[in-house]
């Protein structure tokens, strides 16, 4: 199968070049995204022979996944493995990321950092956030997986023809994984060995997982919006009808009215509509759309 390995890159002069060399020793066929570079990043991937695109400023890594698979479909390349430029992925892991491609056995390929070997060299604080994120992910995945964040992907000729990515941010990890599950795409896991040291990172880890975990809230919102609006609106119209039968009975009781009681349950009772009316309206919404884009 025709390979290419994609590269999204910010400012990454002082790793560019070794990634690019240790790659053209498996394959000639590399693309890299320049996301705006202030820096050589651009001027080395050149140098070194491989297709650069260049985004005229930093729109994010989701914008720079997005521009690697539409110049990847240009190209018509079989297979798309996307390959951090941060000197942390091993040449090595190609292959097995790519072999449940080669075998039919999936459409796209995650290198989790916690199966098998990589699992212990995950520093703790990214081990925490990123099990939370792929917890969250997991609801609206077909397969569950242990890595939703991992950047070290295989992606075959029918995943890349079916996903149109849209997040300009980090959540497109997730949004990727979230549409392909609802495409019916085969999903699938192989470990990896992740190298962290001496790692410098330009995320606050705190603001960096917080903006992940909003971004795949919005897409499972979108794309599961009876699970999303739904679930809590029954409960909270449960819990709202409960403090209405409540507050009738210490009126009967008590000949009293009691304030709170009643501000309660007339809240959580209309919160729990608003909830479902919400989830009902975007689930009639997104299939409207649906059914437009399929037919045309």
């Amino acid at each position: 199968m025709d390979l290419v390995i994609g590269i999204p890159a910010y400012n990454e002069e002082n790793n560019i070049a070794s990634i690019i060399l240790k790659l053209q020793k498996i394959t000639n066929q590399i693309i890299v995204c320049d996301d705006g570079s202030t820096d050589m990043t651009a001027e080395i991937a050149e140098k070194l022979g491989v297709i650069v695109i260049q985004h005229e400023k930093n729109f994010g890594y989701g914008a720079a996944i997005r521009s690697i698979f539409q110049k990847t479909k240009e190209l018509n390349f079989d297979i798309l493995v996307t390959f951090d430029a941060d000197g942390q992925h091993r040449v090595s892991d190609i292959q097995t990321v790519v072999e449940p491609i080669i075998k039919n056995i999936a459409d796209i390929v995650v290198g989790s950092r916690f199966l098998k070997s990589g699992k212990n060299e995950v520093p703790d604080y990214r081990k925490f956030g990123i099990k939370i994120i792929t917890k969250i992910t997991n609801v609206s995945l077909n397969e569950k997986l242990t890595d939703s964040q991992s950047g070290f992907r295989a992606y075959s000729r029918k995943a890349l023809s079916e996903l149109f990515p849209s997040d300009y941010g980090m959540g497109v990890s997730t949004e990727i994984l979230i549409k392909a599950s609802n495409k019916g795409l085969k999903i699938a896991e192989v470990p990896i060995k992740i190298l962290y040291e001496g790692e410098t990172s330009t995320h606050d880890p705190v603001s960096h997982g917080v903006s992940v975990i909003l971004s795949t809230m919005k897409f499972i919102s979108i794309e599961h919006p009876l699970k999303f609006y739904g679930m809590p609106g029954i409960v909270l119209s449960v819990i709202g009808l409960f403090f209405v039968v409540w507050t009738m009975q210490y009126f009967a009781e008590f000949d009293m009215f009691p304030p709170v009681l009643a501000l309660i349950s007339i809240g959580t009772t209309l919160l729990g509509v608003v909830f479902l009316v919400t989830g009902t309206m975007l689930y009639s919404l997104v299939n409207v759309v649906r059914e437009r884009h399929n037919t045309k």
